[in-house]
């Protein structure tokens, strides 16, 4: 498995342009998978944004966690404006409960293949995944058949949010250095969260049994595909903060992020054993 990443970095400039696909490529099936809670005043921004990309094959699933603000009604609406008669742009997957991340993306992502994607995008909804990205990673995708891609901030042209503080920064960067010295997978960013994936490598990693509940599934999928062949490619982004409302992180997801690695190790270390 080798895991590779850019050559050739464009200007900062040209990554914020969306990269202009041939038609053979735009019209792709592509879910983005956008797990919400409470993004109510997030969602209908990102989904514009979405829908008005040069990408015929390109549909939203909005994964809602029975948000108390109403956003599930949002992601309705949404669809009752976007869709057409023939063409389904925008579908929601109503859960009952706030039940994890992890959880969220796993059953958005069977339901995007199950439903036809090639290509599957996980992206939050808060802004911090610019959309201008969104047909960069999927010619990406196609022209080097990578496995998944991964929308990195720390290859060469990747960068921050500007309003990051140096704690942060740091904070960020060890989190990475931390998992990729325990884990070894090769890429710069395994904690990214911007990550589009084939749809067999969906269906490879059985997301049912991912045993990651917050942010570390991220970290969890990239491995399992990894350690299964896949190879992945990292391209660069510039992240950006949170447009409205709140971060979801707290000690709980911390602490799960932290131990996970090990966990993970573990695991391999008993499978090779037999």
């Amino acid at each position: 498995m080798t895991t590779t990443t850019p050559q050739a970095v464009p200007t900062a400039a040209t990554l914020r342009r969306p990269v202009q696909l041939p038609p053979e490529w735009s019209g792709i099936p592509l879910t983005v998978v956008m797990p919400t809670y409470n993004e109510a005043e997030n969602l209908p921004g990102m989904a514009e944004k979405l829908m008005a990309l040069d990408l015929p094959g390109l549909r939203l699933l909005v994964v809602d966690d029975n948000s108390p603000d109403g956003t599930g009604e949002v992601a309705e609406r949404l669809a009752e404006r976007y869709n057409e008669p023939d063409r389904t742009r925008i579908s929601v997957l109503h859960r009952t409960a706030k039940d994890g991340l992890g959880r969220a993306y796993a059953a958005g992502m069977d339901q995007a293949v199950a439903d036809g994607a090639q290509y599957v995008l996980q992206m939050d909804a808060d802004g911090s995944h610019p959309v201008e990205y969104v047909p960069q990673m999927l010619g990406t995708a196609l022209a080097t058949g990578a496995g998944f891609v991964v929308g990195s901030r720390y290859v060469c042209g990747g960068r921050l949010a500007e309003e990051w503080g140096l704690h942060r920064r740091l904070l960020s960067r060890w989190a990475n250095a931390y998992v990729s010295t325990v884990l070894r997978t090769g890429l710069r960013d395994v904690t990214a969260g911007f990550c589009m994936w084939r749809a067999d490598t969906v269906t490879e990693m059985k997301l049912s049994e991912v045993r990651s509940n917050g942010y570390s599934f991220q970290v969890e999928l990239k491995y399992q595909a990894v350690r299964a062949g896949y190879t992945g490619v990292e391209v660069p982004i510039h992240f950006e903060e949170r447009q409205i409302g709140a971060s979801k992180m707290n000690l709980a997801v911390q602490v799960e992020s932290a131990v996970l690695p090990w966990r993970l190790r573990l695991d391999s270390a008993r499978a090779r054993r037999g």
